[in-house]
């Protein structure tokens, strides 16, 4: 499919959206105060298929340990190159759920877990451990993890969910 027809089927789907979303709350959308990506600071470009993934890497984080929260904390703090310098550990552990005394601890439990699961890679640096990290393709770690064993419905349903927005793993 060619650049231009993308952009022309994109752009048939958001009228089809605006569209419907009119219909649906019609003049009340004047006052309502709609989320919009290109009018609002703040944002970043996660994966439509991020709750798919959360679900994986939990399952292989293993019982009690979910890495999910600490995952899209990352997400949340990464811009498009895939790279984070963190300096702020409390910080991103509290983002992550963690506020205890062995917050951070945790925290770096929860990164060690994700390096493990090839869904980041880091570096140490001045601010210690995890001072820098690159946010990996998800795609390609959920692949790797399912190589040597049975898909089970997490799997599938990622695939699903991958044919319903287009992602692809790489080749």
């Amino acid at each position: 499919m060619s650049v231009k027809s993308m952009k022309t089927g994109a752009a048939k789907l958001r009228e089809k959206r605006e569209k419907l979303k009119f219909e649906l709350w019609g003049e009340e959308l004047q006052v309502l105060k709609v989320w919009d990506r290109k009018k609002h600071n703040g944002f970043t470009t996660i994966p439509r298929v991020i709750p798919q993934l959360n679900r994986i890497m939990d399952k292989h984080s293993g019982k009690g340990k979910p890495v999910s929260s600490t995952y899209l904390s990352l997400w949340c703090n990464v811009f498009d190159e895939g790279f984070i310098e963190i300096k702020e550990k409390d910080r991103l552990a509290f983002e992550s759920g963690f506020s205890s005394e062995r917050a951070v601890t945790t925290w770096k439990l929860r990164m060690r877990e994700l390096e493990r699961l090839k869904f980041i890679s880091s570096k140490s640096g001045a601010n210690g451990e995890f001072n820098y990290v690159l946010i990996l393709n998800p795609l390609n770690a959920v692949k790797e993890l399912y190589e040597k064993q049975t898909k089970d419905d997490l799997y599938n349903a990622l695939l699903g969910r991958m044919s319903d927005v287009g992602a692809k793993f790489d080749e």
